[in-house]
């Protein structure tokens, strides 16, 4: 073996033993730390996957059906406020994505809990509680915030996408980044409510 592997080796070795002593010492902040990092991951995945889901579903007659469900009350101009808004007709053409826009939002969410799931429950929380019963909560959860996640996008989709495209006129450029800050502020609701989620659900039972 050379000379190169065995220091590499050494160096892996230290760094191993420093988490290893680190998380003994301050396991609760060394638990937040790996759950940040695997929320990073899932964030950078919906960051790649919506936009590439938009456009395969902006090629459809989706995008010019309308989805507009849930609805309370008023907007300020007095236009009727759904939970659910998505106006037939691009973003481009002054529509709001219709079906197709709330699918691709949706779909890469969905994706991106599933693999959350598994990977929080055995890395982050190596919890070996009822899988079934942690599902039932987690999806529980995951409507839930999906509800809220909608209800925050009615105060800040349309002025985003407004701003960037029209009255910054970035036209595409803009679109694509109201993309991301609209899957970044998703993430962030779905990072803040789930930890403590998941610290209830994802428990670590004494072996039988």
């Amino acid at each position: 073996m050379s000379d190169l592997n065995i220091n590499y080796e050494k160096k892996a070795a230290g760094k191993l033993g420093f988490w290893n002593n680190y998380k003994e010492k301050h396991p609760n902040i060394a638990q937040f730390i790996v759950f940040f990092l695997l929320s990073t991951g899932m964030t950078i995945l919906q960051l790649i996957l919506m936009p590439l889901l938009k456009l395969l579903f902006a090629q459809t007659a989706l995008v010019n059906t309308s989805l507009q469900v849930l609805q309370f009350g008023h907007n300020f101009d007095g236009s009727v406020y759904y939970l659910f808004d998505y106006v037939a007709g691009s973003l481009a053409s002054g529509g709001g994505g219709g079906l197709a826009y709330f699918l691709a939002v949706q779909i890469t969410i969905g994706f991106a809990q599933i693999i959350n799931f598994f990977a929080q429950r055995n890395i982050t929380f190596k919890s070996n509680s009822n899988i079934w019963l942690a599902a039932f909560w987690y999806v529980l959860a995951y409507i839930v915030i999906t509800i809220g996640a909608a209800a925050a996008q009615g105060f800040y989709k349309a002025p985003v996408y407004n701003l960037l495209m029209n009255t910054w006129e970035m036209g595409s450029t803009g679109e694509a980044l109201a993309d991301v800050i609209t899957m970044m502020i998703n993430a962030m609701i779905s990072f803040w409510v789930f930890y403590p989620i998941f610290k209830i659900i994802f428990k670590q039972e004494p072996a039988k």
